[in-house]
């Protein structure tokens, strides 16, 4: 059966046999564990996470222009120093893209370019806002501001339609606030209080700068309007409902419904009427709400907000006064970060941002090294064996849901560390004397590169997110997972380490995005990706079943507290909690099957699964600004780091069995309230 499928093609005939080494255990690698980050004053019995890392969190304040310390950020500043490189290595390349990332680089770099221009790029954008006259001409500048990343009410995607996933189709949305998420707008918590009177504020003061003489008042209406944008809003469990955001629409049907905007004004200004005959409405009493908006309020106040809107979106690129008011709400007052990154940290990540591809393939030329990649792919085989292992076993799961399950698995596609083509930036132009320009050329290169998609074949190919950036995901329409090169570095993938370690690390993050596919979400689309609905291929007795083990995992992550007063909203997050639950289930079995029947020996003082958990425990080591973790918890589809580190071992019997944890032990879970989805 595995031999059917797709992700095996990665792997070479070479490496027909485990990664594991023939000696047993490590071929001469060390453990990958640091006994100087641990805490040994805390029992593992007590609190897993702070025994593993406790020693590094104290040795890693939080630095002053960052919101976290953790794996990742330091993984990131050290692929950031790479990148660098990369660029000021310009002078001595013919490459055309790397020139042109060297020039846009350089622009962001002349700071005191941008101080004598002041307000001046944006001089066009601003007469166009405040020559807005009427409701009718709303949707021609939404559509006109959008394209150059300016948030607007109504934003517009292009991906793979649920039904038929071979072809693209358009997706309306939500969109347009200033602050994370509808929560900050509607939440009673004091934090949330104090943040909307800081944005209050900040809204006015942005205002000023742009020569607003009633900018107070003027900004008290444009958080007015946002507050009814966000009350229209979804909630985050919602809109991650793939059947209750699939709504097909016509213009017609969606004029009819929604008649208080002129939609194929909006279709048209964003350069799609034309081009979409139907298209998906994700949240359609939320745009009934804005075309509400856009008939009765009043054109100043749309005037303000957008006007708004367009210095938040490019302040950065201003001159110092707007730089340090943009920061002084999007980092200190909202994340508490206490400084500004260096420029060059800010250049590089609008590099980063603008030609990413480009980047990302001069990347892996210089930094990726092919071995990685191929060990990953070994890795992948033990997984997919675990997962096909455990689909057999499961006892919730009845025999034609376990055919359908083995069906998704035997189809399962990878994508490893980066893609085999690369995007082209031929047509994209840019200015060293014209850094607003440039940025707003490189969106809407980029909005119109996927506006050309509609109409045309979906590029299975096509990567979501570059090679340089350290992170997973997986991607249900097309039944793949795609792991990130800048991922294959310690704490997540160490080649000189044991494979406990890396099977906790790494294979965590790849038993995680495997499992999405089989979750509360990806259960509901079939192995060609096409949405099902519930109870997709599952049984309605399976199902049933699944929705038990699942309400209990709600019940349990929502009773962390992560800070005092603010607990993990176990159904906002709860496909994250089943991807980390099962991932660290179906990573531990996957190690057991790489092992081939050897018993892995005693390294540094632990035992194999001991030093997997511990691999799991230290690749989400972290320290997270108070701010940050209120973010997290109020606007993001995952639990904070530390619930992330150590709910989904409490779910396991074999974590229990490998610390010997007991009733009494903070980190104990009783045997019947121990979640085993897969």
């Amino acid at each position: 059966m595995l031999t059917k499928t797709r992700v095996l093609v990665l792997v070479a005939a070479a490496i027909a046999g485990s990664c594991l080494a023939a000696d047993g255990g490590t071929g001469g690698r060390g453990s990958g564990i640091d006994r100087a980050n641990f805490d040994t004053r805390i029992r593992p019995q007590d609190d897993f996470y702070r025994y593993v890392n406790g020693g590094w969190l104290r040795r890693h304040p939080i630095p002053a222009d960052a919101v976290r310390i953790s794996a990742a950020s330091q993984v990131n500043d050290v692929t950031q120093a790479q990148l660098k490189t990369i660029v000021e290595s310009a002078g001595q390349s013919k490459d055309a893209d790397l020139q042109k990332m060297a020039a846009l680089y350089a622009s962001y770099l002349d700071e005191a370019a941008a101080e004598r221009q002041g307000l001046r790029p944006l001089h066009a954008e601003l007469k166009r806002i405040d020559g807005l006259k009427s409701p009718r001409e709303l949707p021609a500048l939404m559509g006109e501001l959008g394209q150059i990343g300016v948030r607007v009410p109504v934003g517009n995607s292009i991906l793979n339609d649920s039904h038929h996933p071979d072809v693209y189709v358009l997706i309306l949305h939500q969109w347009g606030l200033g602050m994370p998420g509808r929560n900050y707008y509607l939440g009673d918590e004091p934090r949330l209080k104090q943040i909307r009177a800081a944005y209050l504020a900040h809204v006015g003061r942005m205002l000023r700068l742009s020569g607003d003489a009633s900018a107070a008042a003027d900004a008290a209406q444009v958080l007015a309007l946002e507050t009814n944008l966000a009350r229209a809003q979804w909630s985050i469990a919602d809109d991650s409902d793939p059947v209750k955001t699939d709504n097909r629409y016509s213009l017609d049907k969606l004029q009819a419904d929604a008649p208080g905007m002129d939609w194929k004004a909006f279709l048209a200004a964003n350069e799609i009427h034309g081009h979409a005959d139907s298209f998906v409405v994700s949240e359609p009493d939320y745009l009934r709400a804005v075309a509400e908006l856009a008939a009765r309020t009043p054109t100043t106040t749309w005037k303000s907000y957008f006007r708004y809107q367009l210095l938040s979106a490019y302040a950065p690129y201003l001159d110092k006064a707007l730089v340090d008011e943009g920061f002084d709400f999007e980092g200190r007052q909202l994340r508490g970060i206490r400084e500004n990154s260096p420029r060059w940290k800010r250049g590089m990540n609008l590099v980063d941002e603008s030609m990413g591809d480009a980047l990302g393939r001069l990347y892996v030329e210089r930094y990726v090294s092919p071995v990685a990649k191929t060990r990953i792919a070994a890795m992948l085989r033990d997984f997919i064996a675990a997962f096909d292992q455990d689909i057999d076993r499961l006892p919730w799961m009845t025999a034609s849901t376990r055919l359908k399950a083995q069906e998704k698995l035997r189809t399962l596609h990878a994508k490893i560390a980066y893609p085999d083509r690369w995007r082209k930036f031929d047509s994209f132009k840019v200015d060293r004397q014209d850094l607003v320009g440039n940025v707003q050329r490189a969106r809407r290169f980029e909005y119109l590169r996927n506006v050309r998609k509609l109409g045309r074949p979906v590029d299975r190919d096509e990567w979501y997110m570059t090679p340089q950036t350290a992170d997973a995901y997986e991607w249900l329409p097309q039944n793949e997972v795609v792991i990130g090169a800048a991922l294959l570095h310690p704490p997540f993938f160490d080649p000189d380490a044991d494979d406990a370690v890396n099977y906790g690390a790494i294979g965590g993050t790849l038993g995680h995005e495997m499992s999405h596919g089989f979750d509360n979400v990806g259960s509901q689309y079939d192995a060609r990706g096409i949405l099902l609905g519930k109870p997709g291929w599952f049984t309605p007795p399976d199902q049933e079943n699944f929705d038990a083990l699942t309400q209990g995992l709600v019940a349990q992550y929502s009773a962390f507290e992560p800070l005092p007063g603010y607990r993990v909203d176990g159904m906002q997050t709860l496909s994250e909690n089943i991807a980390d639950v099962a991932g660290a289930a179906i990573a531990y079995r996957a190690y057991h099957i790489s092992l081939r029947g050897r018993e892995p020996p005693v390294i540094d003082g632990f035992t194999g699964d001991q030093r997997f958990f511990i691999g799991w425990a230290q690749r989400r080591r972290g320290n997270y600004r108070d701010e940050e973790l209120i973010r997290i918890i109020k606007s993001d589809e995952h639990a904070p780091p530390q619930v992330r580190a150590v709910a989904p071992l409490m779910n396991l019997s074999e974590f229990h069995a490998a610390f010997g944890i007991k009733p009494g032990d903070r980190m104990y879970l009783e045997p019947e309230r121990r979640i085993r989805i897969w």
